[in-house]
């Protein structure tokens, strides 16, 4: 791919933007205080916008590129581990059912969310060594429907209002 220095800035402003929205989910009170770790997942607003408007190959961008920085910035190299075991295999399920079509937005996101939970899970099992961990999927799959929910009806209307002619690079 030739370099476009507005594709370069157009990627930047994403990632800006998910960074922004991972920071500002911090700041929230907890959905759920009674359970550890339970996050709504406001990044993949963007995400999941990317992954509609531009393609998964956007999506991937950002979403690792965020993920890296976030990890970098406010993390370590625990909580990157998880955050790429999530991000990757909830983009995977999100990029196949997007190109299935055969599910909405909301649909897609659900799946995203409930696999950022399962992959997550699933590198803790493996770190930790004990497959007890297992038992929590329980309640992330509770927990990462709702969001999914949530934050499929965002990205739903962002999708619908932002036009295609703003995203010509």
């Amino acid at each position: 791919m030739k370099y476009k220095p507005k594709l370069v800035a157009f990627v930047g402003i994403c990632t800006a933007l998910a960074m922004i929205l991972a920071y500002i989910e911090v700041l929230l009170p907890p959905l759920f205080p009674a359970i550890p770790g339970i996050k709504m997942g406001l990044p993949n607003i963007i995400i999941l916008f990317l992954l509609y408007k531009r393609g998964p190959f956007f999506a991937a961008i950002v979403s690792v590129i965020r993920i890296v920085l976030i990890s970098m910035l406010f993390g370590n190299m625990i909580s990157f581990l998880y955050s790429i075991a999530g991000g990757i295999l909830s983009l995977l399920i999100m990029i196949l059912l997007r190109r299935l079509r055969c599910f909405s937005t909301v649909g897609v996101s659900v799946a995203g969310g409930v696999a950022h939970n399962i992959g997550q899970i699933l590198m803790a099992m493996l770190l930790l060594e004990t497959a007890e961990l297992g038992f929590y999927l329980v309640v992330l799959i509770i927990t990462g429907t709702i969001s999914g929910i949530l934050i499929g009806l965002c990205s739903a209307i962002l999708i619908k209002r932002i036009p295609e002619n703003i995203l010509k690079i």
